[in-house]
């Protein structure tokens, strides 16, 4: 027997905490765990043991990718099951857990990590998003919402968050589609400008306020925000962007926050966090989110009281992102036609392992979705009770 197929054997003994089969290259199949087995890895050829030794993240990542490994089954509930055996392989080598690449993000190499990811096409995220193009956590009032429901229950949910009134000005730091902004205008009558640097989400964005006539309201730029000079608002929003900008810079963030925003005023920040400080890993560093990092909750809470801010309130969505994420992984593989005719097949695999993973990861509690809102100096005129977020 190869040394390989060996070390493979000895590995799946305790990869998974749920019953499960393994196909080997030979044909071999054999069955792990008590019970029928919930899903089968089928290895299509060998995985060399010192690719996995070195990095079993992106070993696994790019076998799956490259088609060296099938799943037969739900991926969601495979990485869940990884997730699940503390005894594992992959819990038992510290290293593995916190091999992160912490990238430095200059503004140069902001737009670059925000490019790769997000000038994908705007044809590729219409296929799978929901109409308003909307790329981040939902709000679920109910397990049955549709997914543009969700959505935009979320942006109503921020927009009342934030206590808008006529005329403020409002900032949205990493604006995507537009449709926060978009919203914010049409609904609260405020003067709205959103930023971004991808250049797919800023001429759809152009395109969307020139549609709705919304342009005395609504201006868009594709500008960093650290590039942001001589102007300042009432509300500054950013939602799903903080994790682009690399630990060494988040004071940063909150720092251009602080002078964005007017003396009283409101920031929401919307954002993936840990609940330790981390990155992510080797693989999703290398294919999905170059230069990421989920900040730690109390490592947000503390950079926010450094610089003036004062946290009046903190809610968790992460079992909404589950749900975003199933929606999303259920849409993606619905529109594989149409993917396949813009997409090789290496593309797909890699975007399945990628939306199935996150679901995993929200749904186990590796990571969570927080919003955070707070205020410049201290706002005595805020709403006694949270009413005007739940009416």
């Amino acid at each position: 027997m190869d040394i390989d197929k060996v070390f493979c054997r000895n590995l799946m003994k305790n990869l998974f905490a749920d019953p499960c089969e393994v196909k080997f290259w030979d044909g071999e199949v054999i069955k792990y765990g008590e019970g029928v087995p919930l899903f089968r890895i089928d290895f299509n050829e060998p995985i060399v043991k010192s690719e996995i030794i070195s990095d079993p993240f992106l070993a696994f990542g790019e076998g799956y990718m490259l088609k060296k490994i099938d799943i037969v089954g739900s991926v969601q509930k495979v990485i869940e099951s990884l997730y699940k055996d503390q005894d594992s392989f992959l819990h038992q080598k510290k290293g593995y857990k916190k091999m992160f690449k912490i990238l430095s993000s200059s503004i140069r190499k902001s737009k670059e990590n925000v490019q790769f990811h997000y000038d994908l096409g705007n044809d590729f995220y219409s296929l799978w998003l929901d109409e308003t193009m909307t790329y981040s956590c939902a709000y679920f009032k109910s397990p049955e919402d549709s997914l543009l429901q969700a959505q935009k229950n979320k942006v109503a949910h921020i927009l009342r968050k934030l206590n808008l009134n006529p005329g403020q000005t409002l900032l949205d730091i990493g604006c995507g589609w537009g449709e926060l902004i978009l919203t914010a205008a049409r609904t609260y009558q405020v003067k709205a400008l959103g930023i971004t640097l991808s250049s797919e989400q800023y001429s759809k964005t152009v395109e969307r306020i020139e549609n709705e006539g919304l342009q005395d309201l609504v201006e868009v730029q594709l500008i960093d925000y650290r590039e942001l000079k001589g102007r300042t608002f009432d509300r500054v929003v950013s939602v799903g962007m903080i994790e682009h900008v690399g630990k060494e810079h988040i004071n940063g963030y909150f720092s251009a926050v602080e002078s964005l925003l007017n003396e009283g005023g409101v920031s929401l920040l919307h954002c993936i966090t840990g609940y330790e400080e981390s990155g992510i890993n080797s693989w999703f560093n290398k294919y999905i989110f170059p230069g990421g990092y989920l900040p730690a909750v109390q490592e947000l809470v503390s950079l926010m009281a450094a610089n003036r801010f004062y946290l009046i309130d903190l809610e968790s969505l992460r079992e909404h992102y589950t749900l975003t994420l199933e929606h999303w992984t259920q849409n993606f593989e619905d529109a594989l036609p149409l993917t396949m005719k813009i997409k090789d097949e290496t593309f797909i695999r890699m975007w399945r392992l990628y939306l199935n993973s996150c679901a995993a990861s929200f749904h186990f509690g590796n990571i969570d979705l927080h919003q955070f809102l707070f205020t410049k100096g201290v706002n005595n005129t805020w709403p006694l009770t949270r009413i005007n977020m739940y009416p």
